[in-house]
């Protein structure tokens, strides 16, 4: 791992990181050139991608009913309990993000408020390629399902021999998506935003992809809503001396292990006990069943930061504002407050990263590349939309009048000041032209006079 020793009264900066984009330029060509296929030739070219980068040939992407409820048959018990949990455990913590429409009235018998309402459908994306993710149908569709939403479509590439694994369909069954489609990739996403013969166009498109899916959400937002666009996964750990550098290295590692673009930081206070955490990461490696994926990550994108002070580490970590931080130190809780910037906090040697990926219960689509400095967990606010309310009473309309017409008046804006005039007049003297009796409104002779000055 790369490593940066600070001296006494350095700050650490955004000079010190070397972060990769969640997407390229050869990233964002190819993901709209698929994009504008699937927009003009549908299916068709669902299923040329499909067989160009996934090796599958597909002629139905939709999955029946039939195999999403034979799925529990063919999960494991443990895996389908460890399911069935985590669901529980997510749901319960998004049912209480739930918002209500509220409405509030004035004095003077205004009344303003915000209407809630889910939206009408939701497309998450679940990966494929090097693993299988179960939890990221629990993490993207649960939430959905707790904001109402009524038409929740996953997409995942198919494995080899067309099908989507078990456990990723049980998860769908669990966590209420309505419909599932073997595809993967820009062309999913191009399918989601635009639609194509077997898959009507959503909403809003969550989850999380390779570097082609990022591009892809980069392209059709707008004509979509998607939640963020997610680069390389990253872990931030900052360890004292209470840390056992063997815990170090394994929480390191298991964000290591996703991808070998995926980040690791460790913020530490000794030299002597980053050898330590490097020692035990070569010792795990030896048994690690992804220790290719795993080495590379750490090598290529690790970064050590040896800090002087706690002061000196707080301000590192929050410079680096990482999707994961992990606080190894004697009462982390104490340091909560002042942390400023990360998608998801562990507190203690007794929270590895893990818990959140699965069972915790907040959502594990989280803000990366130092996003977090404006970004937020996935939640079930992604899933609804808010209409402002406004109802005004004559009372309170005579008592903004003037407030309105100044400002409008001042923005240049005529008929804005006029629409409340005329409506001021009524209720003064029973015309909306006012005592004048003139044909338009004196307010307009007044403008154009003042505009001929």
């Amino acid at each position: 791992m790369r490593r940066i020793e600070l001296n006494p009264g350095e700050v650490f900066s955004q000079s010190h990181l070397k972060r990769k984009s969640a997407f390229n330029a050869a990233a964002l060509e190819a993901a709209t050139a698929i994009i504008e296929d699937v927009r003009e030739r549908g299916d068709a070219a669902l299923r040329e991608c499909t067989s160009r980068f996934d090796g599958v040939d597909v002629t139905d992407f939709r999955v029946p009913y039939s195999a999403i409820a034979d799925a529990t048959s063919q999960v494991s018990d443990d895996v389908a309990t460890a399911l069935r949990q985590a669901a529980d455990q997510i749901r319960d913590f998004h049912e209480r993000q739930r918002q209500q429409s509220w409405f509030a009235v004035r004095e003077d018998g205004a009344l303003v408020g915000s209407k809630v309402v889910p939206l009408d459908s939701v497309g998450i994306y679940v990966p494929g390629g090097r693993a299988l993710y179960p939890s990221t149908v629990l993490m993207n569709a649960i939430p959905a399902a707790v904001a109402g939403v009524p038409r929740i479509v996953c997409t995942t590439p198919p494995t080899k021999d067309g099908t989507v694994d078990a456990a990723i369909l049980e998860a769908c069954r669990i966590a209420g998506v309505t419909e599932v489609y073997t595809v993967g990739g820009a062309q999913a996403i191009g399918a989601l935003a635009y639609g194509a013969e077997s898959i009507e166009p959503v909403a809003k498109i969550t989850g999380p992809g390779n570097a082609y899916v990022a591009a892809a959400k980069k392209v059709v937002s707008g004509d979509v809503g998607i939640d963020m666009i997610a680069g390389p996964s990253e872990v931030c750990v900052v360890a004292d001396a209470t840390a056992d550098p063997a815990l170090v290295a394994i929480d390191l590692m298991a964000q290591a292990e996703h991808d070998p673009l995926a980040t690791c930081y460790l913020v530490c206070f000794d030299a002597a006990y980053a050898d330590a955490v490097e020692a035990m990461t070569e010792r795990h490696l030896r048994a690690s069943t992804r220790a290719e994926i795993t080495k590379a990550s750490l090598s290529d994108q690790g970064v050590i930061v040896v800090c002087n002070d706690l002061a000196q580490a707080i301000e590192a970590v929050n410079v680096i504002a990482p999707e994961h931080l992990e606080l190894h130190v004697d009462h982390a809780f104490d340091l909560l407050g002042a942390i400023r910037h990360a998608g998801a906090i562990f507190l203690g040697a007794w929270t590895p990263e893990a818990i959140g990926d699965y069972v915790a219960g907040p959502n594990h689509t989280l803000p990366t590349g130092g996003t977090a400095r404006y970004a937020s967990p996935l939640s079930v606010d992604e899933f609804v939309k808010k209409s402002s309310v406004i109802q005004y009473s004559p009372q309170a309309l005579a008592r903004d009048a003037k407030t309105v017409m100044s400002i409008a008046r001042h923005e240049g804006l005529w008929a804005h000041a006029m629409s409340v005039e005329m409506r001021k007049n009524l209720l003064d003297t029973g015309s909306i032209y006012g005592m004048d009796g003139d044909d338009r409104p004196a307010v307009a002779a007044q403008s154009e006079g003042e505009a001929d000055a």
